[in-house]
Formats: structure tokens, C-alpha cells, sequence
């Protein structure tokens, strides 16, 4: 497809603005598809490669927006997509913003975009951009119920899940910025977990292995203290913040007889001690939500 005059007509079916690693995934993804699509991005050599697999390109965000029926965009931030999209028609188009940012961002996202016409989601990847179009795949989108009505069957294609998580805008960017939480801190303790096998002479690659292996119980593990907390009840556990704080222990005492970095290991056991001695050592170790919420408290947030 030739690059587009500003006065073309509509002709295709989505419009994605925004070609950095995971945009281009995006539009990528799109066509292998079999889906028409019409891309657009600041610096406009990015969109070669799209556009020798067959994808439309705009000279402007603006010209994007007139090509399709649904605009989907996945920018550096919302400030990006209110610049490039200063000049653009809006009106009676789908707008799917997939750029992150936090609940506060996607709240007045939303405001600007029905301002202008738009019929808005906002939603966020769960994924890198090699995963998009495999099952390994999640976006997250909130919002308008007939946005993602009509934009459910694109973003199938782009994602193996598509997930609505409610009318609320910000409720993607809130489970985005949630699961973000989980997944940096993890990661750091995988990186200790990774120096405590080299240290003591094991190969990294068998404790990734066995992590995969055990990834569903954790998950069902995860799970478990989720329902817990969300019920605010934390008695009767099978295991509890005293035995946590205790294995804590000896991971910082082990990181010590090995001369590795502690201070993971140690911020985490400072965490259960405050549950300790806030009273909590008999409770599930999901009880340590409550000193968290008490930090939240003095600090002035809600």
C-alpha cells in the first residue's frame, strides 16, 4: 500500500500510531493477520519495514485517523498521544490507548478523548513485543463497552488473550501498574535466587527450570492470598508471617556466609519483621497487607 494523500478516503481497518519495539509488533501482527492497517510515527523511516509487508502509511497522526475506524496507540505517554493527535478528527472513532501510565493518566485520557468525539479504551500489554500474536500474550482494556466491541476482534489478533476488565478507565492502567509490582520485585529475588546457585556452584539453568515447573502452584499460591486479603481475613493459615520471617532469616544469614548482596533478602525480612511486631506472627503471611496499608495511611494516601 503507497503512503497517503491527507484527503484519502477511509479503506482500512485499523490505524496504529506509535512504531517503537512494541508498536510495530502491533501493526506487524496485524497484518500477518490478514488485516488492513495504516501506521504513522514521528520519525517516519520506522515505517518502512511495515510498509513493505503491505501496511498504508500517513504522513500524519491526523491522516491516520481518517484512514481507519479504529485508532490504536502505543506512544512514550499520554502527553505523546495528546501532541500527535492535537490536529485529529476524533469524532465517532474508536480510540484504544495502549501507551502506559497510571489510573490518573487514564482518567483524564478518557476526559480528553470524549471531549473529542472519541468512543475511548484504555488498556495495557502484558507481554514483550516477540510474545505479541502468541498465546503467551495479554492486553488488559477498560473503558467503553462499545469501543471494545468493536475493537475486541483486532485486538485478538494481536494479543492470544484479550481481557475487559470493566467500564472504569483506569482499571487496566490499575491492574497494569499491579501486576508491574509483582513482577520487578520478583525478578529481583529471582536475580538473588540466581546468585545464591552460583555461589554455592549450581547451574542457573536448573533453578529456571524449576521455577517453571512450580509457576502454577504459585500462581494458586498467589492466588490464595489474594482471595485472603480481599476478605480481609488472614486466620486459620497453613503457614504464617513467624515461619515467613524465619526462612527470611536465613536467607540473610546465607547471603552473609556467602559474601553476596543481602539487601533484597534484608528489605524483605524488614517487611515481615514489622508484621511481627505489629502483632501479625501467627496470621498468614498475607496479613503483611495490613502494615503496607498502615504506611499508606501515614503517608497520606488513601
Amino acid at each position: 500500500m503507497p503512503a497517503y494523500e491527507e484527503e484519502r478516503p477511509l479503506e482500512s481497518d485499523v490505524s496504529i500510531l506509535g512504531l517503537g519495539a512494541m508498536g510495530a509488533a502491533l501493526a506487524m501482527t496485524t497484518l500477518r493477520g490478514g488485516r488492513k492497517v495504516t501506521v504513522w510515527n514521528r520519525s517516519p523511516e520506522r515505517a518502512a519495514p511495515l510498509a513493505r509487508g503491505g501496511a498504508g502509511v500517513a504522513p500524519s497522526a491526523a491522516a491516520a485517523v481518517r484512514a481507519a475506524p479504529i485508532v490504536i496507540v502505543c506512544v512514550t505517554g499520554y502527553e505523546a498521544m495528546y501532541e500527535a493527535l492535537a490536529d485529529a478528527d476524533l469524532g465517532g472513532r474508536v480510540l484504544v490507548q495502549l501507551s502506559t501510565g497510571t489510573p490518573s493518566d487514564a482518567r483524564a485520557g478518557a476526559r480528553w478523548a470524549a471531549a473529542r468525539g472519541a468512543d475511548y479504551l484504555d488498556g495495557a500489554i502484558l507481554a514483550v513485543p516477540t510474545q505479541m500474536g502468541t498465546p503467551e500474550s495479554t492486553i488488559l482494556v477498560s473503558g467503553s463497552e462499545t469501543a471494545f466491541a468493536r475493537s475486541k476482534p483486532l485486538l485478538a489478533v494481536m494479543a492470544g488473550t484479550v481481557s475487559y476488565v470493566g467500564v472504569a478507565p483506569f482499571a487496566a492502567a490499575t491492574l497494569d501498574l499491579a501486576f508491574l509490582a509483582h513482577l520487578f520485585p520478583g525478578l529481583v529475588g529471582f536475580y538473588h535466587a540466581a546468585r545464591i546457585c552460583e555461589v554455592e556452584g549450581l547451574g542457573v539453568e536448573s533453578l529456571g527450570a524449576m521455577l517453571l515447573g512450580v509457576a502454577p502452584a504459585i500462581g494458586a499460591m498467589v492466588k490464595h492470598d489474594a482471595d485472603r486479603i480481599a476478605r480481609d481475613d488472614y486466620a486459620r493459615p497453613e503457614n504464617t508471617v513467624d515461619i515467613c520471617a524465619a526462612a527470611l532469616e536465613l536467607l540473610v544469614r546465607q547471603a552473609r556466609e556467602a559474601g553476596i548482596d543481602e539487601s533484597v533478602v534484608a528489605f524483605t525480612a524488614s517487611v515481615f519483621e514489622r508484621a511481627r511486631r505489629a502483632g501479625l506472627g501467627s496470621e498468614a503471611p498475607a496479613a503483611v497487607v495490613k502494615v503496607l496499608r498502615a504506611t499508606s495511611v501515614e503517608g497520606g494516601a488513601r
